[in-house]
Parts: C-alpha cells; sequence; structure tokens
C-alpha cells in the first residue's frame, strides 16, 4: 500500500496540536519526524521531547528519521519517546548492524537511510534485518530542494533487490516531492512517500493531500 508522510519539520511550529488534528481529517496514517543534529547535517530542529509530547496527541505511525551522527547513542531515548519507526543513516554509524539490533530490541520497527551519493549495496548484508530503506533524494539538512534525478535509478534497483528477495520492506523516498512529480518514484518503486514544503506550503493542505492520493489510486498498490 502506498502511503503519504508529512514531514513535521515543514509544519507551522506553532500549531502544532492543530496541524496534527489537520493530517488526521485528512486520513494520514504516518508522521514523518525529521531529527537534525546541526553536525551530520548543517541544520537543527527537534528532539525527543518534542517526540514524547506530540505522542499522545495522535495514533500516526511515528517514523522518526535521525540525521544525527552516532544514532546508537540515542536509539532507546526515542524509543521511550514514542517513535514506531526509527530510521538512522549508514554514512552516520560505525556498528550499522549492532545499531539495528537496538532498535529492535527496544521494540521498534528499523529503518536505514542512504544519502544521495551513497551506493546501495551496503545494505547487501543488512537488508534482511530492516523493515524499512529510506533513500534521501536530496541532500539532507533542509526542505524545499529540487529533485535529485537519479534517485529514480537507485528506487529502481533497490525494489528490484527487495522483491528478488521477497522481503517485507517499506521503499520510503523523501526530498523534492511534489504531487506533480510522485509519479515518477511511484513508478520506480517507492511505497512511501515523504513531502514536507508541498504539503504545509499549500494554500489548503488537506486538498494537497487529496492530491497525492489521487494520483497514488491510479497505481493500483
Amino acid at each position: 500500500m502506498i502511503q503519504l508522510a508529512p514531514s513535521l519539520l515543514s509544519a507551522d511550529f506553532t500549531r502544532l496540536g492543530e496541524q496534527i488534528e489537520m493530517l488526521e481529517e485528512a486520513g494520514i496514517q504516518v508522521l514523518h519526524l525529521d531529527v537534525m543534529d546541526g553536525n551530520f547535517v548543517p541544520n537543527i530542529s527537534f528532539g525527543p521531547l518534542v517526540i514524547k509530547a506530540l505522542r499522545p496527541l495522535t495514533k500516526m505511525v511515528f517514523d522518526v528519521h535521525l540525521m544525527i551522527e552516532k544514532p546508537e547513542r540515542y536509539i532507546e531515548t526515542f524509543a521511550e519517546a514514542g517513535a514506531d519507526i526509527i530510521t538512522i543513516h549508514q554514512e552516520a554509524s560505525l556498528h550499522v548492524h549492532r545499531s539495528i539490533q537496538q532498535i529492535k530490541a527496544a521494540g521498534k520497527k528499523a529503518g536505514i537511510s542512504l544519502n544521495p551519493g551513497t551506493n546501495h549495496q551496503v545494505l547487501d548484508y543488512v537488508l534482511e534485518d530492516l523493515d524499512l530503506v529510506l533513500l534521501m533524494s536530496v541532500n539532507p539538512g533542509f526542505g524545499g530542494q529540487t529533485y535529485i534525478e537519479s534517485t529514480d535509478r537507485k528506487l529502481r534497483e533497490i525494489r528490484n533487490w527487495i522483491d528478488a528477495r521477497d522481503l517485507d520492506i517499506r521503499l520510503e523516498v523523501d526530498g523534492g516531492i511534489k504531487a506533480t512529480n510522485v509519479h515518477r518514484v511511484l513508478e520506480a518503486g517507492a511505497d512511501l512517500i515523504v513531502s514536507g514544503s508541498d504539503v504545509f506550503g499549500a494554500l489548503s493542505p488537506i486538498e494537497r493531500i487529496r492530491e497525492y492520493y489521487q494520483v497514488f489510486a491510479s497505481y493500483g498498490r
């Protein structure tokens, strides 16, 4: 099933409760939460206290994307804060397999994210342990960037790889996605779509979300 995961990074932080209600009204089931430390990426966002404060407000799946160095230091903290999925960067952890084990031991689903310039072959020996692969289609750190077109090929290669191994893994893509270009990542095999500024920056976010789901419906999966 194809799903949209709006990125809270682009929301109005003075109205988070209202915006979460709006997403639920629009039928959103997954909320993407970008955690940035100012070291791994050149920006700082929010941490576990914000996630913990939001957790009682909704039953949406919290898809927590840790764009931080040495994420293994904080896996248990984000699990306790209310994350459902914890995704770390291949490039940020020296011992990725151990970090995946930490996430699973905390009772959460585990994801690995790859930056645009990272070859997906680095996942070869951990793919069977994952619940999610997140491809960055922009260089991480800021919203509103332009989609990097080489992501199409990487998505197709990973989708073929997942299917060939008959694995139950969500293939997520994040960066530069809009209702007007989302078809390209769906055709390439993505099934969890992160969109931030295109949703929250729309005159009517609810109408924009409906536009996404109209496109999703045409793919029948």
